[in-house]
């Protein structure tokens, strides 16, 4: 801490006390210490208004690569949904075939029943 000594007086026939002095010292860093942060964070917010200008030069970018992902998700989708539609048809077809066929079974067996 840089501190100032001043032998002048308040008055003429006072002299300023120790805690006085110490304390326009202090004061003094202290006034110091906040133009230094001031300093500092006017060069941070510089900085980030610069890193900020950058970003925006990608922003076009951005926004090809954003459509580029959602044409490519779309089509992924549609073959997704397409491939579960053929799925499920043949899984239906299937159940029908096998339904039938069962119903058949139990059909002869109980014509079988009638007969006897």
């Amino acid at each position: 801490m840089a501190s100032s000594h001043r032998g002048a007086s308040v008055g003429p026939s006072r002299d300023k006390s120790y805690f006085e002095q110490q304390r326009e010292a202090f004061l003094g860093d202290i006034a110091l210490s906040f133009e230094q942060v001031l300093g500092n964070i006017n060069k941070l917010n510089r900085s980030l208004e610069s890193i900020i200008a950058v970003g925006n030069e990608f922003s076009s970018v951005e926004t090809l690569w954003s459509q580029f992902e959602n044409v490519m998700g779309k089509d992924e989708t549609a073959e997704k949904q397409a491939e579960h539609e053929e799925e499920a048809e043949e899984q239906q077809q299937q159940r029908q075939a096998s339904g039938s066929g069962s119903r058949g079974v139990k059909r002869e067996a109980q014509s079988d029943v009638e007969e006897s």
